[in-house]
């Protein structure tokens, strides 16, 4: 799970630093693995001007260029490049410099016996791309001197979190802000998601085809169709949002898609509506069915699989991957927006099957919120009329949203005796309501916990005992001598034992050496 410290702090009102927030995620169970700070790495790259851009004396494709770095004199740089040109602004770098595209430290140098005394710098050797036929041009209000990170907004630390199974929630950038703010590193900013009015029905219907014992495999489907809309580039911050983790930006009505997966753990869908014919049917798949997925691949199906039809067939793998004959893109003017629920067992089988691993995927194998199967819907929505306009439908819903009732009577005793950490029942009621429990009958020495509908893992009290310590910290916990018997303990070993052991000793003395073999297990 990848996230951006700026994309963190736009659900987390919170005045700490980036090695404070990194500290606080693994204590309280979510491991950071691995934070790349991007201004470090270019915090010595500045902007500068070229002055005067003259041929090479001794070779066609060099210029000589006297570049305005805005710190004293102009420095003379060769530069290869051929955009290199006079009065353009570019990034610079001097002697002493690592060049991290390059894996060098810059020096001074004499190329075709004309001194550089610095260099100018292309996308790539700065690793923001591969981008390598050109020096960075920059607009020509860009300011001489300047951190070129600082100016640039590159100077976002992405975090990467290594989640275990059982955290789902923490798969979108709000769950990670949620938990932090229960650990007192901030607060949660709440913002509620208004529903969307819909302007006319929806033309397209949804059914859930399934036999009575196969019902679970898809308990709810949600559509809406948005019309008139004009699919295009995504916003320049979106774009970004996704860079930075890894995604490459397609259109907006996909990146609407890929960003409420990171943001929310929602992964949602969209079809261009006019591809698709008749109404929708998720049912399993038949044999001898096939899908052209968005990857470019055919998957051959089997009847273990949920797939989305229309009256051509299958359109979609459910939970896994859309199929390209229905995809959106820049000629899209209507599309239909999905929400699902399905069965996380059968998501991570088929997936295994056929090899698949994507964001969905992952999400749906783990289990997604299922009362945020709606409001993600909504929030979809809200973004595709901001980027690319048109008129909403209202929603064709099939199914029902599973009603999670997982309350447990805990004795608050029950921390200390699991872990020997006292934890005041007051604090502990604090820190689960904090983390979406309600908590009814807390003064009492029972109290009854129910867990929110984004912790499918709560299953019994142990579970709340977890939520409990690692939310004071596990370094609180007390260490407690294991009790030992008086006397002499007893021999371990038995003769049979003992006797083996003396027997491998005498042999190895003579010079053997043993060899232990795999054992055969039926």
């Amino acid at each position: 799970m990848k996230l951006t410290l700026s994309w963190l702090k736009e659900h987390l009102d919170t005045s700490a630093s980036l090695s404070e927030i990194v500290e606080t995620l693994t204590r309280i169970g979510l491991e950071v693995e691995y934070v790349h700070d991007p201004a470090a790495q270019l915090k010595d790259f500045t902007i500068a001007r070229v002055i005067e851009a003259k041929p090479h004396p001794n070779a066609d494709r060099l210029r000589v260029c006297m570049v305005d770095t805005g710190s004293g004199a102009p420095v003379q740089v060769v530069c290869g490049a051929p955009n290199a040109r006079t009065g353009m602004k570019s990034v610079f770098s001097a002697p002493g410099t690592y060049i991290p595209g390059k894996k060098i430290t810059l020096g001074k140098g004499v190329i075709r016996g004309v001194e550089s005394l610095g260099m100018l710098c292309s996308a790539a050797e700065l690793e923001l791309s591969n981008d390598h036929e050109g020096i960075i041009d920059l607009p020509e209000d860009a300011p001489v001197g300047a951190v070129y990170a600082q100016w640039a907004g590159l100077d976002d630390p992405i975090i990467e979190i290594n989640l275990t199974p059982n955290r789902p929630d923490a798969a979108g950038v709000y769950g990670v802000a949620r938990d932090l703010a229960a650990a007192g590193l901030g607060v949660l900013k709440t913002k509620d998601i208004a529903p969307v009015e819909g302007k006319f029905p929806c033309p397209v219907g949804v059914k859930l085809d399934f036999a009575q014992e196969d019902k679970h495999l898809a308990p709810f489907f949600g559509l809406r169709l948005v019309r008139g809309v004009k699919n295009g580039q995504s916003p320049a911050w979106l774009q970004a949002r996704l860079r930075e983790i890894g995604l490459r930006p397609i259109n907006a009505l996909v990146d609407v898609t890929n960003f409420l997966t990171f943001d929310r753990a929602r992964p949602l869908h969209v079809f261009d509506a006019k591809k698709v014919k008749g109404d929708l049917v998720v049912r399993l798949a038949r044999k001898g069915e096939s899908l052209h997925a968005l990857d470019g691949r055919t998957y051959e199906l089997d009847e273990s699989m949920v797939v989305i039809c229309d009256d051509n067939g299958p359109e979609s793998l459910a939970g896994v991957m859309g199929g390209e004959a229905s995809g959106c893109d820049e000629s899209t003017t209507d599309v239909l927006i999905e929400t699902a629920l399905w069965d996380l067992m059968n998501i991570a089988h088929t997936g295994r099957k056929l090899g698949i691993v994507t964001d969905a995927r992952y999400r749906f194998e783990r289990g997604v919120d299922p009362a945020f199967a709606l409001p993600g819907l909504e929030l979809a929505t809200q973004l595709v009329l901001e980027f690319c306009g048109g008129e909403p439908s209202e929603l064709t819903l099939a199914g029902e949203l599973p009603l999670l009732s997982r309350a447990i009577n805990f004795p608050w005793s029950e921390t200390k005796r699991l872990t020997g950490l006292d934890a005041p029942r007051e604090d502990a009621a604090k820190i689960l309501e904090r983390l979406g429990f309600s908590v009814d009958n807390a003064g009492a020495d029972i109290a009854h916990v129910a867990a929110p509908s984004w912790r499918p893992d709560i299953e019994g009290k142990a579970d709340i005992v977890e939520e409990i310590v690692r939310m004071i910290g596990v370094d609180n916990v007390p260490s407690t001598p294991l009790p030992r018997a008086e006397g002499v303990a007893p021999p371990v070993l038995t003769m049979m034992q003992k006797r083996a052991r003396n027997a491998r000793r005498a042999l190895a003395g003579q010079g053997l050496v043993e060899a232990v073999t795999w054992s055969f297990v039926s």
